[in-house]
């Protein structure tokens, strides 16, 4: 759905469930949304549900199809004002790119092949660094925000978690250089590090865990939502660089 007027620009990326979706729905009152994923008919349903938003239809795992994607946005990194944009007038400047998507890849190092770690590694880790180097232009213009939705296994890891312990280990790595890198261009990063919440992905684990999924025992999506909601609206002279939230 669009709207008359422009508002602030944020990509989502795994927008259509969990984390992402929740993230898409606290974002919709005050932005523009660019709802990313690969099911095109579920993120026009959800961008139905939306004040202003619109499909961001990509693999993330293929640099090209990622490339072309981006390339259609057609985003203006010269002059963040502009309204003319394809989103019929309600696209504002670029000022944030949330990167929820993510894989889970569980298995000890007995069990696990080169292909799982590099499937782990691509898409929680490679796809971040590769859409936001898409991105960079359109965000330095508009001295944007990048939040990552790391874990509490990007600080520690445990028995059959080593391939998605690592990946986020890496992806703290890759937002600490560039918050550094990107200091000086007026881009914020800010790495939100969710203990276990209400998704599909933890049923998917407590499933290899041999454990019962108990939705009350875990936060819930919109509560990680509210805090990446809070690293996109802080005022400009503060930022948020690491977070942690867990469960109560």
């Amino acid at each position: 759905m669009t709207s008359s007027t422009t508002s602030p620009t944020v990509l989502i990326t795994g927008a259509s469930r969990g984390i992402g979706r929740a993230v898409a729905h606290e974002l919709a009152p005050d932005h523009h949304l660019l709802l990313g994923g690969r099911d095109r008919v579920a993120l026009e349903a959800l961008a139905a549900e939306l004040p202003s938003a619109e499909p961001f239809v990509a693999d993330l795992a293929d640099p090209a199809s990622l490339a072309q994607a981006v390339t259609a946005l057609d985003l203006r990194s010269d002059d963040p004002a502009d309204g003319d944009d394809p989103a019929g007038g309600s696209r504002g400047p670029l000022v944030g790119v949330v990167h929820s998507a993510g894989i889970l890849v569980s298995g000890t190092v007995e069990e696990l092949t080169a292909e799982d770690w590099n499937r782990s590694f691509a898409l929680n880790v490679t796809a971040v660094a590769e859409l936001t180097r898409l991105l960079l232009p359109a965000l330095r213009a508009a001295r944007g925000t990048v939040v990552t939705i790391n874990s509490g296994s990007g600080y520690t890891s445990g028995a059959g978690g080593g391939a998605y312990s690592a990946s986020k280990f890496a992806l703290r790595a890759l937002t600490d250089a560039l918050r550094a890198e990107e200091k000086e261009h007026g881009v914020r990063v800010s790495s939100v590090h969710p203990g276990r919440t209400a998704t599909d992905m933890q049923r998917e684990l407590r499933s290899y865990e041999g454990g019962d999924y108990q939705e009350d025992d875990y936060m819930r999506p919109e509560t990680v939502a509210a805090t990446v909601g809070l690293a996109l609206r802080l005022p400009a002279d503060a930022a948020i660089d690491s977070l942690s939230v867990r469960p109560r």
